[in-house]
């Protein structure tokens, strides 16, 4: 009897589970994946996430072809109103420098050595910049291979914003943007990979290089990542405590659809970012699906996060968040 009713009520859930697809940003892909599968363990209904970087996000989202979009760009109030999208965050990580030079390790990076290597002014990674503050470092007389994505990426977005913080030069000739034509390109010095996993590939298998990276595809692919100095003066290893410091300074507007770029902040690792869902304001019924799947997240994905070397969100902004969906309309189904 007991063998039978446990199979009926296994019937009975597969019976009503649903499907939502969703594609774009390959940031949070490592923390969606675990997500995803906790998810379906619990409940028997799907999510299917590809990381196709955020502007494959934002134009298959505002194209319909797809549930939900996924973006480490937000889109502005203006933007949201003239796509019909909604818009929340769902977690905050690090973009890290991890670098592969033979037989450096604890690498630091100063704000001019950022700026140098950026604009490709820094070639060689025993320039004095760079040796200022690694003097124990025998950092050789080769060129430096900057590896950076070859698609239209939020990561590249949150990066260019906080080099135009934090660098008067790359603000007047380059500002924040999705897609770059790098100044290390004209110079035959750079190599671009396609999302995270690739830009972490890249400098996996390439000697002398350093790019911008997610701290969770770092961490994946074993790579070296460099103290980077904050705004503050200060330097900070790339590990989520200090990505947390900085979050603390997020500051979350639910009245703006959350709209913020979080890089550069006063205190912490400076080159941080939220990640974004974009949602379709006229599908009501699959909303309720997407919004139950990351209610579900923000219930029991902390641990999952915090373990990948990404910072959850408070729970004063998961309330903020449930309040909006709330207010949309959209709110899980109970």
């Amino acid at each position: 009897m007991k063998k039978f009713i446990a199979g009926l009520t296994l019937a009975a859930v597969s019976s009503f589970a649903w499907t939502i697809n969703g594609t774009g940003a390959s940031f949070p892909y490592p923390v969606y994946k675990q997500w995803i599968h906790s998810f379906y363990d619990k409940t028997g209904n799907r999510v299917n996430y590809t990381a196709t970087g955020s502007g494959t996000g934002i134009k298959e989202v505002v194209a319909r072809h797809v549930n939900f979009g996924g973006s480490d760009k937000p889109l502005t109030p203006r933007v949201l109103k003239i796509a019909k999208l909604y818009m929340f965050p769902t977690v905050v990580g690090g973009i890290v420098f991890g670098y592969n030079v033979p037989g450096v390790h604890n690498l630091k990076l100063s704000e001019a050595a950022i700026q140098g290597i950026a604009l490709g002014t820094i070639q060689y990674w025993d320039n004095p910049i760079i040796v200022q503050y690694n003097k124990n470092a025998h950092l050789p007389h080769k060129k430096i291979i900057f590896v950076h994505r070859s698609d239209k990426s939020g990561t590249t977005f949150n990066f260019t914003y906080y080099l135009s913080k934090m660098s008067l030069i790359w603000r007047k000739y380059y500002g924040a943007r999705k897609l770059i034509n790098w100044p290390t390109d004209a110079q035959g010095r750079s190599v671009a990979g396609k999302g995270n996993f690739g830009v972490s590939a890249a400098i996996k298998t390439n000697n002398y290089s350093i790019g911008y990276v997610d701290y969770a595809d770092a961490l994946k692919n074993h790579l070296q990542m460099a103290s980077v100095q904050g705004r503050d003066g200060r330097f900070y290893a790339p590990i989520p405590a200090n990505f947390s410091k900085g979050a603390a300074y997020a500051g979350f507007d639910p009245k703006k659809d959350f709209y913020k770029v979080i890089a550069y902040p006063k205190h912490g690792y400076p080159i941080i970012a939220s990640t974004f869902i974009l949602l379709p304001k006229e599908k009501t019924a699959s909303n309720k699906e997407v919004t139950a799947f990351f209610n579900y997240a923000y219930n029991y994905g902390d641990k999952a996060a915090s373990s990948l070397g990404y910072v959850p969100l408070p729970s004063s902004v998961k309330a903020q968040i449930r309040k909006y969906w709330e207010e949309k309309g959209i709110s899980p189904a109970k």
